[in-house]
């Protein structure tokens, strides 16, 4: 995922009203069995709970709504949200048939759930239907996940760090009796026949509206057998991307209204996976993980990050930490890449490791900091759920016949205007420009894995600006995106490069040379913004330090 920030504009006080009345108090619109004298108390309170030594655990200090907090409170105060939701219904919206058969064969063996987009045990509303249906029908319920050995220009970064979300999914799943399967191959070449040999009644998936996935659901799909059912749930989304609009969406203002109005039914409290009560006869092969992480053939030379910790658990430590020490900053400083106050979750919501909707759910509680909530919540939700529609809808959200009219047109019109900057690919990826910001923001995303989300316009409208045409802009954009970030081959992504280049979900601005009516960012902007000289520093290129290519 690109997290370009697609020019949101804080003018909608009014919206951020509405929209903090339509995120608040959810859970009195879903039906829950709880019983009323065993509610668990919710209250962030001062705890001392006593150690071995007589010693008290230190508090950290967090002016959050003025309470210090023990750190790891989130992992406690979600897990008894999940336990007061236990008997939530499962809203049969979030799902569609993907076959004809709606119903689970009689005489299997199991249901599967095969794991895609929400690599995730708790908070996957896919995995919790599927366990519902292996109730239902006292069956056991397994998991599986199909590695293929190329993932579009994914590097060992983004595979090391799926991978060891995986294990701890793996883990997870195995304390709670459901068997974990990690298949090799492409999905359609091996997912049926698994199916078959295992004598599963039905199959649950999770949604991705990128071309890849589609083409694994309609293989998978065709090779099925006949009597079984396959059934997809948008597990990602906090809308499903079918429920919040029918059509292609012009953009954040079409959009908006209509996630806005659905919300109190979808943003509502998570039930847990529990434990699963059927066994199953057979059990799943052991994975040797050290030995799947060795055999890959990708490019080793992107390596792992050290600030961002794999897995789910990593997730909600990076979801503590922003919500005791930068949602408050968040409104007023996130376009300012020298300060702390952005999320930094894109790499868990990329992979799933963690849930938007329990994000949005645990953010809101946050009453002291309501215009970051709003800020945070119409990226979180409405930006990045207007991505999933763009690339559900629009098959060509990867090229430039992706783009309206009027900016194809414009494009077209300054293609061979003159560019007093040309620069190859490989001067690009080693940060060999004239400009000492975008070299800095490109070593970022090469060694770090990220970009700040102000520099990311930045850094996608001078590509444009510095190669032969929108075409060529495009291909390396995505390609730089997806082969270094953490976050990278995403419907965010897509999209972020699509409004920087070709003008998506924007309008057309002042005419001017090569961006034609494309919105135009430049360096003295830039200064205007923020302290460029600062960020310039910290990334600046050393003849000792050299990664990936790049100096640094």
């Amino acid at each position: 995922m690109l997290r370009i920030r697609l020019c949101y504009t804080r003018a909608c006080i009014s919206y951020s009203r509405v929209l903090l009345v339509a995120i608040r108090g959810p859970i009195q619109s879903q039906r829950c069995i709880t019983m009323p004298g065993n509610r668990p108390n919710l209250k962030r309170k001062k705890e001392t709970p006593s150690s071995a030594d007589g010693k008290q655990p230190k508090l950290a200090k967090v002016k959050a709504g003025m309470i210090d907090r023990v750190p790891g409170w989130l992992e406690g105060e979600v897990a008894q949200l999940r336990r007061e939701a236990h008997g939530c219904e499962f809203n049969k919206k979030r799902l569609r048939y993907l076959s004809d058969c709606q119903k689970i064969k009689q005489g299997s063996d199991g249901v599967l759930y095969w794991m895609v987009r929400d690599q995730r045990t708790q908070d996957n509303w896919a995995l919790i239907y599927a366990q519902q249906l292996a109730l239902t029908e006292k069956l056991p319920l397994h998991v599986c996940f199909c590695l293929v050995p190329r993932y579009m220009d994914a590097a060992y970064r983004q595979y090391a760090f799926m991978l060891k979300g995986l294990r701890e999914v793996a883990k997870e799943c195995k304390g709670l009796d459901i068997q974990f399967h990690l298949l090799s191959g492409e999905p359609g070449q091996n997912l049926p026949t698994f199916v078959k040999e295992w004598n599963f009644g039905a199959v649950v998936t999770d949604f991705n509206p990128l071309k890849i996935s589609l083409h694994w659901n309609e293989t998978v799909q065709k090779d099925l057998p006949s009597d079984i059912p396959f059934i997809q749930v948008d597990a990602h989304n906090v809308v499903p991307c079918w429920e919040a609009s029918g059509k292609l969406e012009y953009g954040a203002r079409t959009i908006r209204g209509k996630i806005t109005k659905l919300l109190p039914e979808f943003l509502t409290e998570i039930p847990p996976v529990d434990t699963h009560p059927h066994p199953a006869s057979q059990t799943a092969k052991p994975i040797d993980w050290e030995k799947v992480l060795s055999s890959l053939v990708v490019d080793r030379s992107v390596g792992e990050v050290d600030w961002a910790k794999p897995g789910t658990s990593g997730g909600m430590a990076m979801l503590e930490s922003f919500i005791d020490q930068r949602l408050r900053l968040f409104a007023t400083h996130r376009n300012n890449p020298n300060a702390d106050a952005v999320s930094n979750l894109s790499p868990w919501i990329h992979t799933g490791q963690l849930s938007s909707q329990r994000i949005v759910m645990q953010v809101k509680r946050e009453k002291s900091f309501s215009e970051s909530v709003a800020s945070f919540t119409e990226e979180l939700v409405v930006r990045r759920e207007l991505a999933d529609n763009f690339c559900f809808y629009n098959p060509n959200y990867d090229n430039i016949s992706g783009a309206y009219d009027w900016a194809k047109k414009t494009l077209q019109d300054h293609a061979k205007d003159c560019r007093t900057y040309i620069y190859t690919k490989e001067q690009l990826e080693n940060s060999k420009t004239h400009d000492q910001l975008w070299n800095a923001a490109q070593r970022q995303l090469v060694v770090e894995g990220k970009m700040h989300g102000f520099l990311r316009m930045y850094w996608a409208k001078k590509i444009l600006e510095w190669t032969a045409s929108p075409e060529e802009a495009l291909s390396i954009a995505l390609y730089f995106n997806d082969h270094y970030s953490l976050d990278g081959c995403d419907p965010n992504g897509f999209v972020g490069c699509m409004w920087s280049i070709c003008g998506i979900h924007d309008q057309g601005w002042a005419e001017r040379p090569i961006f034609g009516k494309i919105r135009y960012m430049n360096y003295a902007g830039c200064k205007r913004k923020f302290d460029v000289p600062q960020f310039e520093k910290k990334y600046a290129a050393t003849d000792s330090s050299k990664k990936h290519g790049t100096s640094l």
